[in-house]
């Protein structure tokens, strides 16, 4: 059978896990492929993780580049989608345009109207306030900026050798966003975690002080308001290219709520958009539809054009969790590339399939859809 298809690519950490091709800072990646008749029941999606299933590092693994040629010969989370896109589009050897990259922090775009002309941080590795300033926020600042206002905040950055090759680094980008001689005075209105922090005692310091102030550093005026916090992932670990896993961002978040809640009276308030939130596959389900070529057909409906969405993994915890919690139309499969390793299914969290390569589930599903 032919394939037409659209393709998605996503990352819900950004550090990749988690931008779904879906860096849960881990990434993911959605194509969609559907049959050359738009109604037919044998349309469905395909959403790859990128660590530990796509790449190891930079090094595609498990016949990847193998696995995606296939699916386009069939048919016919810290850095901007344009520029990921051509990140993946090189690595991969496949054309992958902006409009398909879906990272980690693709769903702080949905929070632009409540905090567009808001004061807000940004942290993470990469470009933190660069991605949130593409998104349209007006009044956005990275916490590496954002610390350096205030003495002394930071009480050993004294020893900390690298940060003036960071900032050196950092000075070259033109970010339109709020001056910084208004930034210390002014409350911060909302955090966002955007990729992997790199400093974690810094900015756990920072993020500490921000959250239990009401917003403004130093300035303890018995305010029970603490700014919203979201995190763009929630992944404990992720498969990079060091051969065991590496603690991700919801490892830092575990830190910073031990911490808060030790020097604080009120528990630490957030929202985590990463896997295995089922907001995250809702999310990506929803973009597919849009990319989707037939989707003006159900514009009106609450029927989609997916038979069956696939989500391809290597952590039974995160990829296949969420699956399993998004439910219909999911179907979830199992990789032994990264974090799992096991020889049968995944106790806790058994996947519908487990294969040992991302080329072997590409394989599966299209003989599959191929007897639809």
């Amino acid at each position: 059978m032919k394939f037409q298809r659209t393709v998605l690519f996503g990352f819900p950490q950004p550090k990749k896990r988690a931008p779904f091709l879906f860096r849960t800072q881990a990434s993911r990646y959605f194509s969609q492929l559907q049959s050359p008749h738009p109604q037919s029941p044998s349309s469905f999606g395909i959403a790859f993780d990128i660590d530990g299933v796509i790449l190891r590092g930079s090094t595609p693994i498990g016949g990847s580049p193998q696995a995606l040629a296939r699916l386009y010969a069939d048919s016919g989370g810290g850095i901007p989608e344009s520029r990921r896109a051509t990140e993946l589009s090189k690595l991969l050897g496949v054309k992958i345009l902006p409009s398909q990259v879906l990272q980690g922090h693709s769903p702080f775009k949905n929070l632009l109207q409540r905090y567009e002309n808001q004061l807000i941080i940004a942290t993470g590795k990469g470009e933190p306030a660069v991605v949130m300033s593409e998104y349209g926020f007006k009044k956005v600042i990275s916490l590496d900026d954002y610390a350096s206002l205030f003495e002394n905040i930071d009480p050993v950055s004294q020893y900390k050798k690298w940060t003036t090759k960071q900032v050196l680094a950092r000075s070259s980008l033109a970010v339109n966003s709020v001056p910084k001689n208004n930034a210390s005075s002014e409350a911060v209105k909302a955090v966002f975690v955007v990729s992997d922090p790199v400093d974690w005692g810094r900015d756990i310091q920072v993020l500490c002080d921000i959250l239990r102030s009401g917003g403004l550093p130093g300035e303890y005026n018995g305010s029970e308001h603490q700014p919203p916090l979201y995190f763009a992932a929630d992944d404990l670990q992720y498969q990079a290219a060091f051969p065991s896993e590496r603690l991700g961002m919801g490892a830092f978040r575990i830190a910073l709520e031990s911490v808060f809640n030790r020097i604080h009276h009120n528990p630490l308030n957030y929202v985590s958009f990463g896997k295995p939130n089922p907001f995250v596959f809702k999310n990506a389900e929803a973009v597919m539809r849009q990319l989707h070529p037939s989707s003006h057909i159900n514009e009106d409906t609450e029927s989609h054009p997916f038979k069956t969405l696939y989500m391809i993994g290597d952590n039974p915890s995160v990829d296949i969790k969420g699956a399993r919690q998004a439910g219909h139309p999911w179907f979830s499969i199992l990789t032994r590339t990264g974090v799992f390793r096991g020889k049968d299914n995944h106790e806790e969290f058994p996947a519908d399939l487990v294969v040992d390569t991302v080329e072997e589930a590409v394989d599966y599903i299209l003989r599959r859809e191929s007897n639809c």
